[in-house]
């Protein structure tokens, strides 16, 4: 009987240890499985691999589902490299269907992912999440559930990244948070409280970073601020209302007073009483653009001249980007206009226009100053009315280049086209006819066309 029991313990062993080594890698949780089945994992994983690095997707596919499925766990580049290969397969597929079965199959990628390599220090479970919510609005972005479920992805893999979360996540999570606003699915405070999280975010990234990274992570903040500033939820109304009440425990927060200060100043909230005190705190911590540019308008609205025109060309030195540059050139030329000095009003237009040629208000504002000095002009009536050839000229070239002030120039092209010279006024100048060029001396300096009153 002993020998008998021994021989079926034997044999036992036999067939335990023979169906051990016939076990795939995701049957016992091992990287290439055993036996006959590591190595058909191992010879699936490098054929699929030679297919992938010549971007032979059909052949790639078929050795890359047998180690997708056989040996999960052998290494994170089957997910790496199986979320390329179904995305370029989802970009080029046009049949409804086929795009079903491929997205379908890339959320089962992240989710096998997030099985296998979840606890990866470098890429855990909320970096993966992070992709995974990506792409779903991007294949699946009309779908309102899908919307709602990979927002609330982005949500929870920014909260636990925090500093360490994807830069397109972040990007991403801000156009779904103004969309969803868009869409009447989400409340202006809660895309407020989501731009200020991801703005904390990207500060702590700028300065955490190597000189090459803080570049591209800056790009990347000024993107999300452009973004908000025009999505009509930074409404002067709004951010007064949110971010008004914080103001007392951030009066010393240099970084917060400069984001809401600048958000501000993007959305021309000149009169608001947040505007102005973020700015005084600002400038006295360290002065700025945005802070300069706010007790410019302070000063302006107090009508002291004198201390207004100093904060603004104070905020156009401190300006580094050339199209906010502009903007405050524009606000300084109109002090002058206000004060009747026309030739500073050009030249100070004009360099509006060197960092901005599609600023039309720097257009209407030299047509202004063309205008209002068409009197001063000449020595008779028809050479003060030739003035208005030059100043309509201007207001054209804004209606042209710049559809927002589209609507004043035509108005101003109307008013002061009636201040044309007759057309018999015309032809009894000597060498002026209709049509022909005119050339204004002076400051105007302007080469112009003969044009009759209509």
């Amino acid at each position: 009987m002993l020998i008998k029991f021994t021989r079926l313990l034997v044999l036992s062993l036999i067939m335990s240890v023979g169906t051990l080594y016939a076990q795939k890698g995701v049957e016992d949780g091992s990287k290439y499985g055993h036996g006959e089945d590591s190595i058909r994992c191992l010879k699936n994983l490098s054929l699929y691999n030679e297919y992938y690095k010549q971007k032979n997707i059909s052949d790639a596919l078929v050795y890359w589902q047998q180690a997708f499925d056989e040996c999960p766990k052998s290494t994170s580049n089957i997910y790496k490299h199986g979320e390329a290969m179904y995305k370029s397969l989802l970009e080029k597929a046009k049949d409804p269907a086929k795009k079903e079965e491929y997205f379908n199959k890339l959320m089962q990628i992240y989710d096998q992912r997030i099985k296998y390599f979840g606890n990866s220090k470098k890429y855990p479970t909320s970096y993966i999440i992070g992709k995974k919510a990506i792409a779903m609005l991007k294949y699946k972005g009309t779908d309102p559930e899908i919307v709602k479920e990979a927002f609330t992805m982005l949500d929870k893999a920014i909260k636990e990244r925090g500093v360490k979360t994807q830069d397109a996540v972040l990007l991403t999570f801000i156009t779904a948070s103004i969309n969803r606003y868009r869409i009447g699915d989400l409340s202006a405070e809660a895309v407020v409280g989501n731009y200020n999280t991801v703005s904390k975010i990207l500060d702590q990234k700028i300065a955490a970073s190597s000189a090459d990274k803080k570049e591209k992570i800056q790009t990347i903040k000024e993107m999300i601020d452009k973004m908000f500033a025009t999505s009509g939820v930074a409404s002067c109304e709004n951010i007064e209302k949110i971010f008004g009440p914080q103001l007392a425990e951030h009066s010393e927060d240099k970084t917060w007073l400069e984001r809401i200060n600048h958000l501000l100043a993007r959305n021309d909230c000149g009169d608001s009483e947040l505007f102005f005190k973020t700015s005084e705190l600002l400038y006295k911590i360290e002065p700025s653009a945005s802070s300069a540019y706010g007790l410019f308008k302070m000063n302006l609205k107090t009508q002291n001249m004198e201390k207004a025109k100093e904060y603004c060309q104070e905020a156009i030195k401190l300006e580094e980007d050339p199209i906010e540059k502009a903007k405050y050139y524009t606000k300084l030329a109109l002090i002058y206009l206000s004060e009747k000095k026309y030739p500073e009003v050009k030249s100070i237009a004009q360099k509006a226009l060197a960092l901005d040629p599609k600023l039309g208000t720097a257009y209407i504002l030299i047509g202004k100053a063309y205008a209002a000095s068409a009197k001063n002009y000449g020595k008779n009536e028809f050479e003060h009315s030739t003035v208005y050839w030059a100043a309509v000229d201007k207001f054209i070239k804004a209606k042209q280049i710049d559809p927002s002030v589209a609507d004043e120039a035509k108005n101003l092209i109307n008013i002061y086209s009636a201040h044309f010279p007759g057309k018999e006024e015309i032809f009894f100048q000597k060498d002026v006819n209709i049509g022909g060029n005119y050339h204004i001396g002076g400051w105007i300096n302007e080469t112009t066309k003969v044009r009759e009153k209509k």
